[in-house]
C-alpha cells in the first residue's frame, strides 16, 4: 500500500528522485512515509515494520540524502560513515542491492560483508573509501579485529531486523559493535514488533527516538484459497504451465528468489505456449512499464517477478498469486499472497513446494498459524512429504 505523498515531497535530492523513477517508485509507503522525514532531521529512530513494508527505503534513502548533504572531504578506506547490520546473509545482500540502486546517480559507495564465503574479497573491498558498510555481526567483527574496519568515522547506525538479531542470539555481538562506535552518532532500529526484549534493547541504544510503527498483522487473508502442491523441483515448470493451461487462468502473479529464475522461467513458459515476461531490477524501466500495463489490461497472462521487484508494483486483487519458489522469509509470504483476495475478490495463492523447502513451508504455517492444504497433482508427484521433512 502506497500513499498520497510524493517522494519528492519527503525532500530527497534529485539524484535519489531520478533513481527511485528508474524502479518504478513514486509514492511512499507509510513506513516510508513517516521514517524519512524523522532520519532526515537526525533523530533516533524506533521502528516496527516487516519485511515486505519497504522499510528498507524508509532507511536507506535519508541515508543517502544526509550522505549528499554533509560531503567529506577526504574519504579513508574501511572507514565507513553508515553502518548497517543485518541479522542474514540474504537480509545483507538484499539491503545493499537496495542501497546500490538508489545510490546509482551518486558517488556514495557501499560494500558488504558477511560470514560463509572467503574474508580477502571482502578485505580488497575495504581497501577502497567506504561511506556506507552493510555488514553480518561475526563477520564484521572479525574485519575490525584484523583491522580492515575502522568504525570510528560511523554517523548514522541502522540495526535492522533487530528481533530475528535476538531470536538468533546476536546481542553479545551487537554489544560488542556498538562499543566500538562513536558516542555521537544517529541510530535507527528496525523491529517486526515492540517486544520487551527490543524496548530493552532500544532504551539502552537510542536517545529520545521517534517512534513509527506500521507493522501490519501476520495473517493472511480469509479470501485467499492457499494451497501447496508437493512436486520434485525438476516437474514444477511443467506443473505450472499445466495448471495456468488447464485452469485458462489469467493475470497470474509467479514469485521466483532470483532474477535469473524469473527469466529462466518467463522463457520457459513461452516455449511451453503461455507468453510470460519477468520483472526485475535490471529491466530497463520501459521494459517493466510495458509489462506491467500489459499485466494489468490482461494482454500479458503471466508475470514473472522477484520480491524486490514486486514490491513497486501497484498491483492488488489479483485473481492468482504462485510462489514458484517459497521465500527464505516467511513474513515474504504473507506479502506475497496479500496481493490477492482483496476487496472482496476472493484469490487463489499456489506454493509449489519440493522436499527441500518443507522446511520453509513450516515455518510460513508457524507464522500464519494454520496448516496449507497439501495438493497432489496426478502426473507430477514423485515424492510424499513424510513426517521427518519438515
Amino acid at each position: 500500500m502506497n500513499t498520497d505523498t510524493s517522494f519528492s515531497g519527503l525532500g530527497l535530492a534529485d539524484p535519489l528522485l531520478r533513481a527511485l523513477a528508474d524502479v518504478g517508485y513514486t509514492n511512499p509507503t507509510p513506513i516510508q512515509a513517516k521514517a524519512i522525514p524523522v532520519v532526515l532531521t537526525g533523530r533516533d529512530l524506533l521502528a516496527a515494520a516487516q519485511t515486505g513494508t519497504g522499510k528498507t527505503a524508509g532507511f536507506t534513502l535519508p541515508i543517502l540524502q544526509r550522505l549528499l548533504d554533509n560531503p567529506m572531504q577526504t574519504r579513508k578506506p574501511g572507514r565507513p560513515r553508515c553502518l548497517i547490520l543485518t541479522p542474514t546473509r540474504e537480509l545483507t545482500a538484499q539491503v545493499e542491492e537496495s542501497v546500490k540502486a538508489y545510490a546509482k546517480y551518486t558517488r556514495i559507495r557501499s560494500v558488504l560483508i558477511f560470514g560463509g564465503v572467503s574474508i580477502n574479497p571482502q578485505i580488497q573491498a575495504l581497501r577502497q573509501p567506504v561511506d556506507i558498510l552493510v555488514a553480518t555481526p561475526g563477520r564484521l567483527l572479525d574485519h575490525v579485529q584484523q583491522g580492515t574496519v575502522d568504525l570510528s568515522g560511523v554517523e548514522i547506525f541502522v540495526l535492522d531486523e533487530a528481533d530475528r538479531m535476538l531470536d538468533m542470539g546476536f546481542i553479545h555481538d551487537i554489544r560488542r559493535v556498538i562499543a566500538k562506535l562513536p558516542a555521537k552518532r544517529q541510530n535507527l532500529l528496525f523491529s517486526a514488533t515492540f517486544s520487551p526484549e527490543i524496548r530493552s534493547l532500544a532504551h539502552g541504544l537510542l536517545d529520545s527516538p521517534a517512534e513509527v510503527d506500521v507493522a501490519p498483522r501476520n495473517t493472511a487473508s480469509e479470501l485467499v484459497a492457499q494451497s501447496a502442491h508437493l512436486v520434485p523441483k525438476t516437474r514444477k515448470r511443467a506443473l505450472l504451465s499445466y495448471l495456468i493451461g488447464s485452469r485458462r487462468w489469467t493475470q497470474v502473479l509467479v514469485f521466483t528468489k532470483t532474477k535469473h529464475g524469473a527469466n529462466r522461467l518467463a522463457e520457459q513458459l513461452g516455449k511451453d505456449g503461455i507468453e510470460a515476461m519477468a520483472i526485475h531490477g535490471n529491466k530497463s524501466q520501459g521494459a517493466r512499464t510495458r509489462a506491467l500495463s500489459r499485466f494489468k489490461d490482461g494482454s500479458l497472462p503471466v508475470l514473472v517477478a522477484t520480491d524486490i521487484a514486486a514490491r513497486g508494483l501497484d498491483i492488488d486483487e489479483l485473481p492468482h498469486v504462485v510462489n514458484y519458489e517459497l521465500p527464505n522469509v516467511p513474513e515474504d509470504y504473507v506479502h506475497r499472497i496479500g496481493r490477492t483476495g482483496r476487496a472482496g475478490h476472493e484469490g487463489t495463492a499456489v506454493s509449489l513446494v519440493d522436499r527441500e523447502e518443507m522446511k520453509l513451508l513450516t515455518g510460513i504455517e508457524r507464522l500464519i498459524k494454520r496448516q496449507i492444504p497439501r495438493v497432489e497433482v496426478e502426473g507430477f508427484t514423485g515424492w510424499q512429504a513424510q513426517p521427518g521433512d519438515s
